[in-house]
């Protein structure tokens, strides 16, 4: 069932990270995290399944960071969606 997923990014995504502030983040995600999220991006130290109103988003914790993404299942794919300051996040 694990098997090796691919990542995607949605356009929203792509255009926030090339702020200025996420340039760094983005190669500290590009070099751990979508390794890690392509071998299992359902469990992780730093992943959490969110509920409620966020039902189906699971969170990556990068230091104060939070990046968001889906997995679709049935395509091994992982969306990346959103990310941004732990204190902006919820």
């Amino acid at each position: 069932m694990l098997s090796s997923f691919s990542i995607a990014e949605t356009s929203a995504f792509s255009k926030k990270i090339q702020k200025q502030e996420f340039k760094q983040i983005y190669q500290k995600i590009k070099q751990v995290v979508y390794p890690q999220l392509k071998a299992n991006p359902f469990y992780g130290p730093n992943i959490k399944k969110l509920k409620g109103e966020f039902s189906g988003i699971y969170r990556y914790r990068i230091g104060k960071y939070r990046l968001f993404y889906t997995i679709d299942a049935d395509k091994a794919v992982v969306v990346a969606i959103n990310i941004s300051h732990r204190k902006d996040s919820y």
